[in-house]
């Protein structure tokens, strides 16, 4: 099982190490990245000798080994490969060990040197290998079927009281709302912070820290709209978070794609291990392109990652998907591993939703490469807004929306651009930090757009134009 990030941050000598880790979480610099079935992983990182550095790693203690003279341990190079293991973005070759992952695993165990003889005996090499790995880790103690049963049940009674806090909190958000309704909007407006703070504080000790992001959101998106639309937009961000409300409290009532949706929205996590493992997740092998990446710095001192991704093939699957990762800013800055345009062979397994959008790699093959032009989107531009407005409305609390269209064009209008059709029968307001660099768009026709619609603002990410590929990033 891939080692977790937060392990991996505690397993960091120092925040410098961290640091260092990022920087080589770049597949170049690896020209051997594989594994067994065991746990164990290993690769070949070049340095700045001729020779790679070996780099060999226990998934299942954590055990590990560099050939680099660092005196730090676990050194950058171990913690990149742990890294890149966890990420699940670059494809590990399934194959047996090779000699010097055997010596160290020969090292590693008790009881002296079998592994080694096994393979100067003549014997296959997997099987060498596989004594190996099952000498290098101790075996584990017989599970006691009294203790897991003690052990389910405290589960279920953890579950049980993480439930009864959410609805508490729930409870005490209905009364926020309602103050902030009955007191009067005009009034709210100015203390929107300091009363959001409180009320975020509450539904993180209520263990909704999904909810309580939504609120933490609030007065950031809601200021920096324009006043006018002030009002509008907190009155639907309140609205929004009384559906989801009613929505925890009925999800008994709910489908299940909904039932999980609403628990993720409130801060039910769903881990990479428990996704994979999930039988009933949607899975879809494709090709993909890179059409946005956006990265963002969250309250919580985490950068927030995001990889727009568009479906090259067809067929009924869904033609979009986001992978989204998170990393302490303490790192420094950390810059998105992929590149608008690039083009990847993988297997997604997406998170369970009425509207699956959010995704992680589950097998990725081969190397990511340069794309040609992004194919043409089959909605025209009227047609990609009621596909969104549908999406939507079957997913009210959605942040952002994909949008694709084709024969758009990009028009100025009272000093803003907007996006819309030959025609111009609709139109959307393209955000106005994006006005300087989407104005060389500005009457160009037959445009191909990706982007991404919050419901009042479209975010432009990718335009495929007459005169060549414009990007936002």
């Amino acid at each position: 099982m891939p080692i977790e990030i937060s392990r991996i941050e505690q397993l960091a000598p120092d925040q410098a190490s961290l640091a260092a880790a990022a920087k080589l979480k770049k597949p170049g610099l690896w020209p051997l990245l594989a594994g067994d079935d065991s746990g164990l992983i290993w690769g070949e990182c070049q340095g700045s000798g001729s020779s790679p550095y070996r780099v060999m790693c226990s998934e299942t203690d954590l055990g590990y080994k560099c050939t680099c003279p660092s005196r730090k341990f676990p050194c950058k190079h171990t913690l990149a490969l742990m890294w890149i293991r966890a990420d699940g973005r670059f494809p590990f070759k399934t194959e047996s060990p090779p000699a010097w992952v055997d010596d160290w695993l020969a090292r590693r165990r008790m009881g002296g040197p079998a592994a080694k003889k096994a393979a100067s005996d003549g014997q296959p090499k997997a099987v060498a290998a596989q004594a190996s790995a099952a000498s290098a880790v101790a075996e584990p103690p017989a599970e006691d079927p009294k203790a897991a049963a003690r052990a389910a049940a405290a589960r279920e009674r953890n579950k049980a009281e993480r439930e009864a806090l959410i609805l508490g909190g729930l409870d005490e958000l209905d009364t926020w709302i309602a103050d902030a309704l009955q007191g009067g909007l005009a009034s709210f407006m100015p203390s929107v912070s300091e009363r959001c703070r409180k009320i975020v504080q509450r539904l993180v000790d209520a263990k909704a820290p999904g909810l309580a992001s939504l609120v933490e959101r609030l007065p950031a998106e809601t200021l920096s709209l324009p006043e006018a639309m002030r009002t509008d937009a907190l009155i639907e961000h309140l609205a929004m978070l009384h559906l989801i409300a009613r929505a925890y409290r009925q999800q008994e009532r709910l489908p299940n794609a909904m039932k999980a949706d609403i628990r993720q929205v409130v801060g039910w996590p769903v881990t990479r291990e428990a996704l994979l493992a999930d039988s009933q997740a949607l899975r879809v092998r494709d090709r993909w392109m890179v059409v946005a990446t956006v990265a963002e710095v969250q309250a919580d001192k985490l950068r927030r990652l995001e990889t727009w991704l568009s479906r090259l093939g067809n067929g009924e699957a869904p033609p979009f998907a986001v992978l989204i990762d998170f990393v302490p800013i303490s790192l420094g800055k950390t810059t998105n591993a992929y590149r608008i345009g690039d083009v990847l062979a993988a297997e997604l397994a997406y998170f369970h939703s009425t509207v699956p959008l959010r995704a992680i790699i589950a097998e990725q093959t081969g190397a990511t490469q340069a794309g040609g032009r992004w194919p043409r989107p089959a909605d025209d531009v009227p047609g990609a807004i009621a596909r969104v407005n549908e999406l939507r409305a079957l997913r009210p609390w959605s942040g952002e929306t994909p949008l694709a269209a084709s024969g758009a064009r990009i028009v100025t209008s009272n000093g803003s651009l907007w996006l819309t059709d030959a025609a111009r029968t609709v139109s959307l307001p393209i955000r106005g930090d994006e006005d300087d660099i989407a104005l060389p768009l500005a009457g160009l026709a037959d445009i191909d757009m990706f982007g991404r619609w919050d419901g009042r603002f479209l975010a432009l990410d990718l335009c495929e134009t007459s005169l060549g590929r414009w990007t936002a990033s």
